[in-house]
């Protein structure tokens, strides 16, 4: 399902927008920042500042994630059923180490890991691709514009 391209976009640009259901049955949106792709069907972030994400997985745990590369504008649009493995679970300390890897001590502010099953994912980029702009264009393209915010 996950794809070795989505794969890398996942390591390379770990901030996921997730949105979920909230008790009301309306949308809430949040980023995420500490996402991991632990295999081809399965995504999964550290609960460190979630309580109203957290609150609404509990209750639904439809979610869908979006994670983009701000430069070459391409993203990764993910969907799939959440579980949530607090601090303490045999799933925590199984995988909470992969998140010391990658995150260092932001990893031990997690009160949870939240592993999504995935149900479906794409690979989705901006419509100058369909037009024949090339990856490479789009990266110095967005360099520029990202240098002129952030000299």
């Amino acid at each position: 399902m996950l794809d070795d391209t989505m794969q890398q976009l996942i390591a390379h640009f770990p901030l996921g927008f997730v949105a979920s259901v909230t008790p009301d049955g309306g949308p809430a949106v949040s980023p995420k920042g500490t996402f991991l792709a632990l295999d081809n069907t399965t995504i999964a972030f550290a609960d460190i500042r979630s309580p109203g994400t957290r609150r609404n997985l509990a209750a639904d745990p439809r979610i869908e994630v979006n994670f983009i590369d701000p430069f070459a504008r391409k993203a990764v649009r993910a969907a799939g059923r959440a579980v949530i493995h607090p601090k303490g679970s045999d799933r925590f300390i199984a995988l909470h180490p992969r998140w010391v890897d990658a995150f260092g001590d932001l990893a031990n502010r997690a009160s949870a890991l939240i592993e999504i099953r995935l149900d479906h994912a794409s690979l989705i980029w901006t419509p100058p691709y369909d037009d024949g702009t090339t990856e490479q264009a789009m990266i110095a393209h967005y360099k520029t514009r990202f240098a002129k915010v952030y000299p």
